[in-house]
């Protein structure tokens, strides 16, 4: 017995209702111990986080895979825990201290800890709160923090066992340096953004008499960042490059330290970029590390000249005069800072080269430099510019850890999908760089290194093991850095399911099924889960990784706060709700391409959600309520055939897309059997004819869609499901997927698929003409198939209704203007004489005709125009292109309108 609907959807209020049930029963990990198990795991949110707009297109991906495999009967798991973002947590910690005017310095380490631990349980669950809210069905009974005692454990075995194994040391290289937070970040955490600069030009004197060919005792270098050359230990210059040849190992005294050193060839410096010689800085520049290596200068060699907060220090050589020692990097507060202060200390002793410019007379005027865009790495944190710093870290030797997966991705043992993105994970995989794993903050995983007096670590899990290693009576420090949060993460795939101890969950869990992850973290966390997993375990951690692209604005650019373009999921799921927003994200998930947000389509999906709504109300008021089998009930009726063979192609399209992960065209599957074939056609074929075959053959085919549309738009489905029919013991979300066990009957797909083209063009061709859509037409029918013969005979009266023809003879139409109407192969004659004056309507489609021409032969000349292309705003060109559409396919319409009249 089915519950009345209310006359209105309101999504807010079951949403809510629907989601505490699920969660309250349990529903969303059905005890099934003897299915087969699918695994997700959901790339863990940062603790601090709040839901944003990537968060729900990721993890809308992942509950439509696990809604849909559980309804598949499958014991389903989706592994959920949020992150301990080591930074972004210590980060909103500090920040409530100063607020309170206090600060992290006047606590103790275990005291701050402490006050950190305070905060994730106060308000460290707004962002699991909020996946509730988008209906993601995780399994919440077995939340992860990667802080968790269990967690932590694996965390510090896997670095414990990775020292021993040669994988994990110290060393001293540039690091990404964020002088505000005073620590280490990774190359996800810098934000690269171009910043008004200046190009300097400096003379460096050449030693021992030397001389350029031209007789010049000074090499010309240039630089963006002119307070370094305090700790410049080089130039270089390209071995091909005739102009300095001569000098190449020879050397210059450095302006203002009077530091000697040498000019070295190397591939680095282009003879094409300004002089063609480069100041080599090993120690602040990543490209002049390597070229400082490619030297002979070892790291622990090269030398460093700013502290950690960026304020010039001294360096080893004892160089650095001292009126520059404290000085910060640069102009800071309205100070001159080293950049300022060494650019004057140049010019005054002659070693800068101005840059000129001209004006429109000819007169010059000198620059101290040269005007530059350059592009500038801050911190997305600290908001400071990131300093490459020369420091003691810890790194993973990821050269090695790499082999096993780029021969796993090579071999097909793991599927990225789509395939496009192999190519690029080869390219990095291959040049692998030392991985950076530790952090100088408090919060976090503290490192299991002890030292000694002299500096020798030793790597344990306890401060005893390593007391046993170092000896009795030795004094030992246990080091102050954590690690790198992609550190533990990377072990997510089997540390959340009870690794390193040998669980039932992890033995039939592990590997996962899939990882459905966005292509930014491909490197920095898919492909260290893939190093971690395989040498940990032995085990690929999934078979499939699916790659999807970002969610862009509506003009396709990138959200960033700054340019005020981001969007907000919860104020879309209030005013669309959740559902709408999940097809949204679904239907537009193409592979390979990145979404452009647009409003207008969730709203659209929420009419989507208020169509099915209403065709259920209809339903119900005609006695159709919920199906009594899974398999499709007996059908004599051919409209009753096409609706159950409908169903049975929706489920096999719908089936093979989620196969390949094509979730756009899964969703535009489901979409357009509801709207066009159920709503639009099943339902006004049967109006007037509810006998009992057709009553359950059409609860039967709702409950299909219900269920296959579940996974896409759940608390809808849910309700409209429970409304239905009582039961109340078999919920939608653990309901069986469809099978029909029927197929297509080719003779009713015929009949029905011929009634459904009559009506779409006579519904056209009224629309061309102008004539009512109620408009009853008579209509002649000189030379049908038998086929047509057929369903008119049968479906007299749905014709009337439908299509609005009546009567339909079998006879030659007489003389006058007529219209003619196809439908499949056969072709009805439909007089127009006092429907509508022909010729008037003849010069009115001309006349339309002839503007859309013109405006289309218009729009065609600037889009073929090389400059309107290339200076108009994009905006521009997007709205000349699709006005231009618009016009084209006007001009189709017309002309066959004009047809029609003859």
């Amino acid at each position: 017995m089915s519950t009345e609907l209310s006359k209105t959807f309101d999504p807010a209020e079951i949403e809510q209702r629907w989601y505490a049930h699920w969660e309250e029963k349990g529903l969303f990990r059905p005890d099934r111990p003897d299915a087969e198990p699918f695994t997700i795991v959901n790339p863990p949110p940062n603790v601090t986080g709040s839901l944003h707009i990537g968060h729900a297109l990721d993890n809308t991906l992942q509950d439509v895979v696990i809604r849909y495999e559980r309804l598949r009967g499958k014991d389903a798991l989706w592994v959920v825990g949020v992150d301990h973002a080591g930074i972004a947590t210590q980060m909103v910690v500090e920040r409530q201290l100063e607020a309170q005017q206090d600060k992290r310095t006047n606590y103790s380490r275990e005291q701050f800890v402490g006050k950190v631990w305070e905060w994730k349980e106060e308000s460290g669950g707004t962002i699991t709160r909020q996946l509730r809210r988008l209906g993601c069905s995780m399994d919440w009974s077995r939340e992860q923090f990667t802080m968790d005692e269990h967690f932590s454990n694996a965390v510090l075995k896997t670095f414990v066992d990775l020292h021993k194994d040669g994988l994990i040391y110290r060393d001293k290289r540039l690091v990404n340096w964020d002088p505000k937070l005073k620590t280490a970040i990774s190359d996800l955490e810098v934000e690269t953004t171009d910043v008004k600069g200046g190009f300097w030009h400096f003379k460096y004197p050449l030693e021992d008499g030397v001389t350029l060919d031209d007789g010049r005792d000074y090499i010309e270098v240039a630089t963006t960042r002119p307070e370094t050359m305090l700790a410049d230990m080089a130039v270089a210059v390209h071995p091909d490059d005739e102009r300095y040849r001569s000098v190449v190992g020879k050397h210059v005294a450095l302006p203002i330290t009077g530091r000697r050193v040498p000019i070295v060839a190397d591939e680095h410096a282009d003879p094409e970029l300004g002089s063609g010689a480069v100041k080599i800085t090993p120690g602040h520049d990543f490209n002049d590390f390597d070229v400082g290596k490619r030297a002979g200068f070892a790291a622990g060699e090269m030398l460093n000249m700013l502290d950690g907060e960026a304020n010039v220090c001294q360096t080893a050589d004892g160089l650095v005069p001292e009126e520059f020692i404290g000085l910060h990097r640069f102009k800071r507060d309205g100070v001159d800072g080293a950049r300022e202060q060494i650019v004057a200390r140049m010019k005054e002793l002659g070693f800068l080269i101005p840059h000129i410019t001209k004006d429109k007379e000819g007169n010059e005027t000198e620059h101290d430099a040269e005007p530059r865009t350059i592009a500038t790495p801050f911190g997305d944190r600290g908001g400071v510019v990131i300093e490459p710093w020369l420091t003691d870290q810890w790194y993973v030797d990821a050269e090695k850890l790499a082999a096993a997966p780029i021969a796993a991705v090579k071999d097909g043992t793991i599927e990225i999908v789509p395939k496009a993105w192999e190519k690029t994970f080869f390219n990095w995989m291959d040049n692998i760089q030392p991985w950076c794993v530790s952090r100088q903050l408090w919060w976090g995983h503290r490192i299991p290194a002890w030292y000694d007096a002299d500096g020798n670590a030793y790597v344990a899990l306890t401060e005893e093991e390593a007391q046993a290693q170092a000896g009795e009576g030795v004094s030992l420090k246990r080091d102050d850095d954590v690690l790198d949060t992609w550190f533990s993460s990377a072990l997510w795939p089997f540390a959340a399911l009870g690794w390193p101890e040998k669980t039932d969950l992890l033995e039939k869990h592990y590997p996962n099924n899939l990882l459905i992850s966005g292509f930014d973290i491909l490197f920095f966390w898919d492909a260290r889960m893939m190093m971690q997993g395989m040498h940990l375990t032995g085990k690929a951690p999934w078979p499939r990784l699916y790659l999807h692209g970002l969610v862009r604005a509506a003009d396709g650019a990138k959200m960033s706060k700054s340019k005020g373009n981001v969007v907000d999921p919860l104020g879309l799921i209030d005013q669309y709700g959740a559902d709408a927003l999940r097809f949204f994200m679904s239907a537009m998930e193409s592979q390979g391409r990145d979404i452009k947000m647009d409003e207008r389509r969730v709203e659209g999906y929420r009419n989507f959600a208020t169509k099915l709504w209403n065709a259920t109300r209809f339903c119900q008021a005609n006695g159709i309520g919920a199906s009594t089998s899974i398999a499709a009930p007996a059908a004599t009726q051919a409209v009753n055939k096409w609706i159950i063979g409908e169903v049975v192609g929706t489920k096999q399209a719908l089936d093979a897309a989620m196969a390949d992960l094509r979730f756009d065209a899964a969703a535009n599957t489901i979409y357009h059997f509801v709207w066009d074939r159920f709503c639009d056609w099943y339902i006004e074929l049967i109006k007037g004819n509810f006998d009992e075959e057709t009553k359950a053959v059409a609860g039967w085919a709702l409950d299909q869609i219900l269920v296959m549309l579940h996974p896409f738009m759940p608390f809808i489905t849910e309700e409209l499901w429970s409304k239905q029919g009582d039961r109340a013991d078999y919920p939608l979300i653990t309901a069986k997927w469809p099978e029909p066990e029927a197929e297509v009957d080719p003779a009713a797909k015929a009949e029905i698929d011929w009634l459904i083209a009559l009506t779409s063009a006579v519904r056209a061709a009224k629309n061309e003409l102008g004539i009512a859509p109620g408009a009853k037409l008579e209509a002649f029918f000189p030379a049908p198939s038998a086929l047509g013969r057929k369903v008119v005979d049968e479906n007299a009266a749905a014709i009337e209704r439908l299509a609005r023809l009546t009567p339909v003879h079998f006879a030659e139409a007489p003389s006058g203007a007529a219209m003619q109407i196809g439908a499949g192969d056969d072709a009805f004659i439909i007089p127009l004489e006092g429907v509508i004056d022909v010729e008037a309507e003849k010069a009115r489609l001309a006349k339309a005709m002839e503007t859309s021409q013109k405006e289309f032969g218009s729009l065609n000349g600037r889009l073929s125009n090389a400059n309107f292309l290339e200076r108009a705003k994009p905006e521009a060109v997007e709205k000349a292109r699709a006005d231009a559409a618009f016009h084209a396919a006007e001009i189709d319409r017309l002309r066959a309108a004009l047809a029609r009249l003859g």
